[in-house]
């Protein structure tokens, strides 16, 4: 029998890879001799990179940028042997870089992006994956565009400084020392977020208060984040404010799509293309796959339900082993074989987390019991 164990990380408790071995780990002490493919996936977010270098190999690069403070530290972006390069943005503009008291998008910025954007460039890449998720930054990729040589300018032609709260006061920007490479490269950013860059559904509205902004401060944002669209689209550059994903990580998606011509594309869909899933899933007798919680999202672009579409068109059985299930309809339900929850009593949220990858292991090996008892049932 052919197991594929292909899931996404449990957040917060155990990483994709880790959730491969304790899956495998149940299965095997009541299948030992069953034919084991471990595929960790990722949707673009936090993660994904780790997914990628374990299944394409590749070296990791360790630079020195600057967090979305402008505090010096060291992120690592993943170089793969076809001139491709991986970067995660939260490496070095992620939330998870601020206490909750440094959280606030008027002086936060993406420049860290950037210079790890032009460490790839320099390495000569001529493709760059970039998975969006996780920003603390609202910035429009402003900072990005200056740490790759970009400036730009206020009404008496002085240079802003890079944040978010500095869009309001753009009159003018000069692509004169832009990167030179930026044009020659590929950008393929994975995004599930579907936000425009402005408005009541934009990137201000929706996610500014989880980076610290106060409603006026959304309202301010909001605005400056539209004048920023206006003078570019001035300058010649074609506005992508309303494409599905420019309000990603603060608008770092529109900065990617006006000024490097990038290619917003569904992450599960990326990261599903260049690790062979499909293929995968049609050598394969069984598919197991997962997620920390296994939801009405986790049918719109999530790991799980992006496997379960693609084992159905193959006849694949497919099953889901998850943290908790909650508010599936019955038409998503229906999209696996086996939906399978994994925790095993009542106790704190801490415990949960540190009890995650010792429940997957008991939940799957009981999936395997229940396997082998239908074996030989007659």
């Amino acid at each position: 029998m052919k197991i594929l164990i292909a899931p996404d990380s449990f957040k917060e408790s155990v990483e994709a890879l880790d959730v491969c071995h304790a899956i495998q780990s149940g299965f095997s002490q009541v299948f030992p001799d069953a034919d084991y493919k471990l595929l960790p996936i990722a949707d673009g977010g936090e993660g994904t990179s780790a997914v990628l270098s374990y299944v394409l190999g590749g070296r990791w690069k360790e630079v020195r940028v600057h967090d979305p403070l402008m505090r010096p530290i060291n992120a690592k972006y993943l170089l793969l042997e076809n001139e491709t390069a991986v970067i995660e943005i939260a490496q070095a503009c992620g939330l998870h870089l601020l206490t909750t008291e440094e959280r606030n998008p008027l002086i936060t910025s993406s420049y860290g992006v950037g210079e790890l954007i032009a460490d790839a460039l320099d390495e000569g890449v001529k493709r760059i994956i970039i998975g969006l998720g996780g920003s603390a930054t609202n910035d429009a990729g402003l900072g990005m565009l200056m740490a790759l040589g970009m400036t730009f300018h206020d009404s008496d032609d002085n240079t802003l400084a890079q944040d978010g709260g500095a869009l309001a006061n753009l009159q003018r920007l000069d692509a004169t020392s832009f990167h030179t490479s930026v044009l020659e490269t590929v950008f393929e950013v994975a995004c599930d977020v579907t936000n425009p860059l402005c408005g009541e559904l934009g990137a201000s509205a929706i996610f500014g208060p989880q980076k610290g902004a106060s409603p006026q401060q959304v309202n301010d944002l909001d605005q400056a984040l539209t004048h920023f669209a206006s003078v570019c689209e001035q300058h010649g550059y074609q506005n992508y404010q309303d494409i599905a994903g420019a309000g990603a990580a603060g608008g770092l998606g529109y900065a990617l799509m006006s000024f490097c011509q990038a290619e917003l594309t569904s992450g599960f869909d990326t990261v599903a293309k260049v690790t062979n899933l499909s293929q995968h899933i049609a050598d394969a007798d069984l598919v197991i796959t997962g997620e920390g919680k296994l939801d009405a999202q986790s049918a719109m672009g999530k790991v799980a339900g992006g496997i379960s579409h693609i084992a159905k068109a193959s006849h694949t059985p497919v099953i889901a082993i998850c943290g908790s299930v909650d508010g599936l309809q019955p038409a998503q339900t229906s999209q696996f074989d086996v939906i399978m929850p994994s925790i095993q009593k009542l106790e704190s949220i801490d415990n949960v987390f540190k009890n995650a990858y010792h429940n997957i292991e008991i939940t799957a090996a009981n999936i395997a019991a229940a396997i082998e008892l239908g074996q030989r049932i007659k």
